[in-house]
C-alpha cells in the first residue's frame, strides 16, 4: 500500500489503530459457542500467535491494550515480547457475552433452536437469550478503542487484541457505517487483524486493511 504514510517514523499525521483477533482455541476448532467463556489457546492458536508477533512488531505499536480473557492474553504474550512492550488489560475489549448459548456446539444449538441458530449463524447475535446486544458491545468497544487511540501521538500506532465478532462490530462503528453493515463483512480469522488510519482533517477513520494475516505476501 504505497499511498499509506509510514507510521513507524512519525511522518504520517494520522494515528493508526490495529485490531488483532486472538489465536485458535479448542472451542473454535470444535465449533462451540465461546462468548466470554475463558478458554485458552490450543496448540494451533499458540503457533498462530507466535507467527503473527513479527507482523505486529513490523507495525511498530506504541501501546497495546488487550481483552482480559485468557485467549487474548496468551495471543498477546509473543506480540508483546516482539514489540518490547507491556499490555493494559480491559474487559471492554471482550467478545459478546452469548447468554444461555455459551458452551453449546453449533450442532447442539441448531438442534435446540433451529430458527434462532439460523439467525445467529448469519451474524444476528441479538436473538440469543440473555446475550449482550450488538448496541451494548458496539458502545463498550468504541469507548475503549477511542480511549486507546487517545494514548498515542499523531503518526503513531495503537494495538488492541480482542475477539472476532467484537472487532467486526467495532470496525463498522468506527468507520461510521450503519450497524447493518456488519453483515457485509466476513469474520476475522484467528490472528487476523484490521488496520484503521485516522484522518484528522475529516474527523474520521478510514479502513486500510481488513482480515490481514501473517501469511499475506507483505508478511510472508
Amino acid at each position: 500500500m504505497s499511498d499509506v504514510p509510514d507510521m513507524r517514523d512519525g511522518r504520517g499525521h494520522g494515528r493508526r489503530l490495529v485490531l488483532l483477533r486472538h489465536g485458535r482455541t479448542a472451542h473454535n476448532h470444535a465449533r462451540r459457542i465461546q462468548g466470554q467463556l475463558d478458554v485458552d489457546l490450543d496448540d494451533v492458536g499458540r503457533a498462530q500467535a507466535a507467527a503473527v508477533a513479527p507482523a505486529m512488531a513490523a507495525l511498530a505499536p506504541d501501546v497495546v491494550w488487550c481483552s482480559d480473557l485468557a485467549r487474548t492474553r496468551r495471543t498477546a504474550e509473543p506480540v508483546l515480547a516482539a514489540c518490547g512492550l507491556e499490555a493494559s488489560y480491559d474487559a471492554r475489549l471482550r467478545e459478546f457475552h452469548l447468554g444461555e448459548r455459551q458452551g453449546l456446539s453449533h450442532d447442539e444449538y441448531r438442534a435446540l433452536a433451529p430458527e434462532e441458530f439460523a439467525r445467529f449463524h448469519q451474524g444476528d447475535f441479538d436473538v440469543v437469550p440473555g446475550a449482550e446486544t450488538t448496541e451494548q458491545v458496539r458502545d463498550r468497544m468504541v469507548g475503549a478503542l477511542h480511549a486507546l487511540l487517545d494514548t498515542v501521538e499523531p503518526g503513531r500506532t495503537a494495538l488492541a487484541v480482542s475477539h472476532g465478532a467484537a472487532i467486526r462490530v467495532a470496525t463498522v462503528a468506527l468507520l461510521g457505517w450503519p450497524t447493518e453493515a456488519i453483515h457485509a463483512l466476513r469474520g476475522v480469522d484467528n490472528c487476523g487483524w484490521v488496520e484503521l488510519l485516522e484522518q484528522p482533517e475529516a474527523g474520521r477513520l478510514r479502513l486500510l486493511a481488513y482480515n490481514r494475516t501473517a501469511g499475506d505476501p507483505d508478511f510472508a
